[in-house]
């Protein structure tokens, strides 16, 4: 959405109501295509994996009793998540996505949905094509039903009919975007376990930033929010999710997208401003050693079940 249809992230093409859908349809299509070659080329001999990784937030409703938010919360993460894990999975894209842009684009008048579709001969070329799922999670939203007014111009952002809402509890020590919810990841990881089948998922990405650079490089609220998600995630393994890996995100301080140094998510500091780029370790590496270590929580009693 950001690269194609709003232009704010790389490649930064504006391409509207279409632009995400479409690149999202090629890159579905390419990755099975990959899978497929590695499959009749190189798994005999390598026996290797191929998988893909996703990034999703949760979506919990406002208020798990209301149907109407219930189902709100269920296309958040259907046009998150599985916009690009049901075709891998089930073997096409949600039904409530083909159903909510279909809608929008006969409102605008198209004669077709703005949402591509999958030939039958595609739809068996991509299912089943992911050894394992890569996840990356970071936050969680409350979801809400919300209408748009049939004037605007329908888009990705405004298709699902939903708003977003955040609790003013919840920490929030990086950027505006991400509150540490660690429930949040419980919840989405058994959704995956019942939504495909419980495949072989590989946390790929977890982990908060900070803003404000900290000279004392004390990021104790890093070290909460991995100690939360952590923490979940072995809940989620009690639970029967088959989560095999965990990997923090991230090592060193980096270039971020379009905030470039500015959010820094390493569990090492780097001067940037020094040619050298000199590496410092902040208090979340001596944390995250000890975890690593004890494949899991040094001292069981921290876990909290």
């Amino acid at each position: 959405e950001k690269g194609y249809e709003t232009g704010e992230h790389a490649p930064g093409l504006k391409l509207g109501a279409c632009g995400a859908y479409k690149a999202a349809h090629h890159i579905i299509k390419t990755h099975a295509k990959v899978w497929h070659s590695y499959n009749s080329t190189w798994r005999r001999e390598q026996r290797g994996m191929v998988g893909i990784s996703l990034t999703s937030g949760w979506g919990e409703p406002v208020d798990p009793h209301s149907q109407t938010d219930r189902d709100a919360a269920e296309r958040y993460i259907q046009f998150h998540l599985g916009w690009f894990a049901n075709p891998i999975y089930r073997g096409d894209y949600p039904e409530v996505m083909k159903n909510y842009v279909g809608k929008k684009s006969a409102q605008q008048g198209l004669g077709t949905s703005r949402l591509p579709t999958f030939s039958v001969q595609e739809k068996t070329y991509i299912k089943g094509t992911s050894d394992f799922l890569g996840i990356g999670h970071f936050t969680t939203r409350y979801v809400l039903q919300k209408s748009f007014p049939f004037l605007q111009v329908s888009s990705y952002h405004t298709d699902p009919d939903l708003a977003e809402l955040v609790d003013p509890n919840w920490p929030a020590p990086g950027p505006k975007w991400l509150y540490s919810v660690p429930w949040g990841f419980r919840r989405l990881l058994n959704f995956i376990k019942t939504q495909y089948g419980n495949p072989l998922i590989y946390v790929t990405e977890n982990g908060v930033s900070e803003t404000v650079q900290c000279s004392q490089l004390c990021d104790e609220w890093r070290i909460q929010y991995l100690k939360g998600y952590i923490n979940e995630i072995l809940k989620a393994l009690n639970d029967g999710v088959n989560v095999k890996g965990y990997t923090a995100w991230s090592l060193l301080d980096k270039f971020e997208w379009n905030k470039g140094f500015s959010e820094r998510f390493g569990l090492y500091h780097i001067d940037f401003k020094n040619k050298n780029k000199p590496r410092y370790p902040k208090a979340s590496v001596d944390y995250y050693k000890k975890i690593i270590s004890a494949n899991g929580f040094p001292n069981p009693r921290e876990v909290m079940s």
